[in-house]
């Protein structure tokens, strides 16, 4: 009894630490994709395509991966992803030679994927998803921003980088001890999820997956050149350059912690749609900064929301299955619109310039929130806790289900809310109204016959 806390405590850490290894690389992008142009010698869009490859190999992980998580057993995938990593980023880190490093960035990608599906679908299983998610997000933002601060002092070229991503995943694979091995584990369907397993909630789903593949891919697209925009269109320096993006990684830090303080006291929908338009101005203002501040002030306001408005995302879908599948293919979706960012952005600034880039992307981030705040608003994924009433917002069952402790009784964060059966009654005659008379009426006294 008393190891319970501890193994706990140790499953969530276990599940962060992946959630950091998973998407250390997409944080990286910028760097990663300036430096194999520095490197080795290739053009901007060249150097998008390979960032793009390694990330496509992270999105076909996690379709691959979605519903078999459970079936292999965490504990094994988790460190299969974990090796998979640490070979393909040495590998590419290791090499000069192009088609190596290629090769190195698919495998790479592969095993960010399978650490993420295990990181998405372990934390919707969690109590709060929401938190967990923002602890992920929390513990990704410190890493990449401190690689931000040290990358540029140690030296050019694409290995860095690489090496980093690789002795991160080297780091975290001890924690995967706290992971379930996959014995005896297999989830319980939801009660909406069909004797078979079928997906719950597919509507929603699919409609959240496509745009969030679509928001992805607009902050992306922007993100891959991020790094060229800073040095050749506001003049900034590449040591200038990292300290904005450590600073702005460091504001995302406190969006992270305002987004876990908040909860769920507004909902889902007012933080995804309102901070997507508050991405889409931020988008704007660094495509068409002409100087550092403004540059530093677009790429500062963007990092802070976007991390917080991807929290709520990835809490919503968590609590579209509790077995996580939506987590996964959601994650998935996501990542595949990191994979499609570098190539759209190299693509459209080389088209129209990066402000018309820039106004291009915020449409699309304004035509997306509406579908996702749709989904955030009607999605019937709200969690069923004692003394929950059955209606349309679930924010104060969000933030009662938060401070209770989940007993075998009480159903999963996130499990659909059951159905309210209509009991049948039968009619009763009516009868007409009599006075009783006196000597008919009489009350029964204790001891009395």
């Amino acid at each position: 009894m008393p190891s319970r806390p501890p193994r706990a405590l140790g499953a969530v850490t276990a599940l962060v630490a992946l959630f950091t290894a998973g998407y250390l690389a997409p944080y990286l992008l910028p760097t990663v994709v300036g430096r194999l142009s520095a490197g080795l010698g290739l053009g901007p869009a060249q150097a998008g395509l390979v960032g793009s490859i390694l990330l496509l190999g992270s999105a076909s992980a996690g379709f691959a991966l979605a519903a078999r998580v459970e079936r292999i057993g965490p504990r094994r995938a988790a460190r299969a992803g974990l090796l998979l990593m640490f070979l393909g980023y040495g590998t590419a880190a290791a090499s000069s030679l192009v088609p190596l490093v290629v090769a190195g960035a698919v495998v790479g990608g592969f095993g960010s994927g399978t650490a993420t599906a295990v990181a998405a679908a372990g934390i919707a299983g969690r109590p709060d998803p929401h938190r967990a998610s923002a602890l992920g997000l929390l513990s990704v933002s410190a890493t990449a921003g401190a690689l931000y601060l040290t990358l540029p002092h140690l030296g050019g070229g694409h290995t860095l980088p690489f090496a980093a991503i690789a002795s991160t995943a080297l780091l975290v694979a001890p924690s995967t001890a706290w992971l379930p091995d996959g014995r005896g584990t297999r989830a319980t369907p939801a009660p909406g999820a069909g004797a078979k397993g079928r997906l719950p909630q597919r509507a929603a789903g699919t409609v959240l997956a496509g745009a969030i593949l679509l928001w992805s891919m607009a902050q992306n697209a922007l993100w891959g050149v991020s790094g060229r925009i800073g040095l050749t269109q506001a003049g900034l320096s590449e040591v200038a350059l990292g300290l904005v993006f450590a600073l702005a990684l460091g504001a995302g830090l406190l969006g992270v912690i305002g987004a876990g303080a908040l909860g769920s006291r507004l909902g889902r929908a007012v933080p995804i749609g309102g901070g997507t338009a508050l991405i889409a101005a931020c988008v704007l203002l660094s495509s068409a900064a002409r100087g550092p501040a403004s540059f530093a002030t677009g790429e500062i306001a963007w990092n802070t929301v976007y991390p917080v408005v991807l929290s709520y995302l990835l809490g919503l879908a968590a609590s579209l299955d509790p077995r996580g599948r939506w987590a996964v293919l959601v994650g998935s979706a996501s990542s595949l619109g990191v994979a499609c960012g570098p190539v759209v952005g190299s693509l459209l600034s080389e088209a129209a310039g990066y402000p018309g880039m820039g106004l291009t992307l915020c449409a699309l981030l304004l035509l997306v929130a509406v579908p996702m705040t749709a989904v955030a608003r009607h999605a019937s994924g709200r969690p069923l806790v004692p003394g929950s009433v059955r209606r349309r917002g679930g924010a104060p069952a969000a933030v009662l289900a938060a401070t209770t402790t989940p007993t075998g009784l009480v159903p999963q964060m996130g499990a659909p809310e059951q159905e309210i059966a209509p009991l049948p009654v039968p009619a009763t005659p009516a009868t007409p109204h009599r006075r009783p008379a006196k000597s008919s009426f009489r009350l029964a006294r204790p001891g009395k016959g």
